[in-house]
């Protein structure tokens, strides 16, 4: 859909700094793949990059694969049946519940918990305390569909009480959260994710984080103590049967890197304006959103609208937003994704038709009525 000038406004990108790597602002390569499995050699320059990760997010050591899924299907296929229990903060993102079903079907016993409720994961904690199998804490870092930060801090104490570990996935939180945050820049500094965000590390935290949100580049790490990660590369299937990322991938993120060291808090700190921008227009429009200071915006439906019909009108009107089906609530919701890219201009005109998608569904209404 186009608007009259052709211009159509995009919020459905999660580059959230922005960051995009045309192939001329990379280091050239003379090949785009090793053609052989990871387990047999990875790239020069990986070893290099995931040292800059592991420092980044806090952690002793790092390894590169080329998604989530890699990394999930491995970790969860790798706990001892007989000694591992779960437990699965609800609003975990679906990458990481894959990879526990894998658990799941190996025959360790899943429990999931409230999203972001420690209280309700102690209980359950409490109720298996006879059990002698150690407990695995499953959560995202930051919810994409709430905009909430984990209480990462209470889940990892729950976790130790009991000998237990804690896993992240960190997709959302990479690169944008990070050190010492305030009130006038809540993304803290640094980029480094939630455990610096929180505070909080040691060895029986694992981080699993893709690059390709706020960092730009298609490939993810999992970071963790040294022991940690050498026994994960050691027993990775996927390490045997899949090439490691590409050069290209590589590159992209050595770049990234390299920005988010230069001028990573100064993109954090106009993505950060921008929400609070787009926040007080919607207030003065009258309409209402979740995503606390996270950059994807979800508007809060009110009795009478409809949020598909809505989304339909913003496409006809240029603007590309996330339509999100809630299948468990028998609806939808519009989720806007605002990246340090976008111009206050851009989010005005986005709210107005928000606004006027909402004033053609009320006349609709009327006139049916009439």
């Amino acid at each position: 859909m186009t608007t009259r000038d052709g211009a159509v406004l995009d919020f459905t990108s999660s580059l959230y700094l922005g960051l995009c790597h045309p192939s001329e602002a990379l280091r050239p390569w003379d090949r785009i793949t090793m053609g052989r499995p990871a387990a047999l050699g990875e790239p020069a320059d990986a070893r290099a990059v995931a040292g800059g990760l592991a420092a980044l997010q806090g952690c002793e050591r790092a390894t590169l694969a080329p998604s989530t899924l890699h990394l999930f299907w491995d970790l969860f296929g790798m706990f001892d049946r007989r000694r591992t229990a779960i437990y699965l903060d609800a609003g975990t993102y679906p990458v990481a519940r894959w990879g526990v079903e894998r658990a799941a079907a190996r025959g360790i016993p899943v429990r999931r918990f409230a999203h972001h409720d420690p209280s309700q994961l102690r209980q359950l904690l409490g109720r298996d305390a006879g059990s002698r199998r150690a407990p695995l804490v499953v959560a995202d870092g930051v919810c994409p569909a709430c905009g909430g930060a984990a209480p990462l801090g209470e889940y990892l104490a729950a976790a130790r009480a009991r000998a237990g570990q804690l896993v992240i996935d960190d997709t959302q939180a990479l690169g944008i959260l990070g050190e010492t945050p305030t009130p006038g820049a809540p993304y803290g500094s640094g980029g480094g994710g939630s455990l610096r965000w929180n505070r909080i590390g040691g060895s029986d935290v694992l981080v699993v984080s893709s690059l390709a949100k706020g960092f730009g580049a298609p490939l993810a790490a999992l970071a963790g103590s040294g022991p940690a990660i050498e026994r994960f590369e050691e027993r990775s299937d996927t390490r045997v049967h899949s090439s490691p990322p590409s050069i290209a991938a590589l590159r992209a993120a050595e770049r990234a890197l390299a920005i988010n060291a230069r001028r990573g808090d100064a993109l954090r700190r106009r993505l950060w304006g921008l929400v609070r921008f787009f926040q007080a227009l919607l207030r003065k429009a009258g309409l209402a959103t979740k995503g606390g200071i996270f950059p994807v915006q979800t508007i809060v439906p009110t009795p009478g609208r409809d949020p598909a019909e809505q989304h339909q009108r913003l496409l006809e009107m240029g603007v590309r937003t996330v339509l999100r089906r809630e299948h468990h609530r028998g609806g939808a919701r519009i989720s806007v994704l605002i990246t340090a890219r976008h111009e206050p201009k851009d989010l005005e005109r986005v709210v107005a038709a928000l606004a006027s998608a909402w004033s053609t569904r009320q006349r609709r209404a009327v006139a049916m009525e009439v």
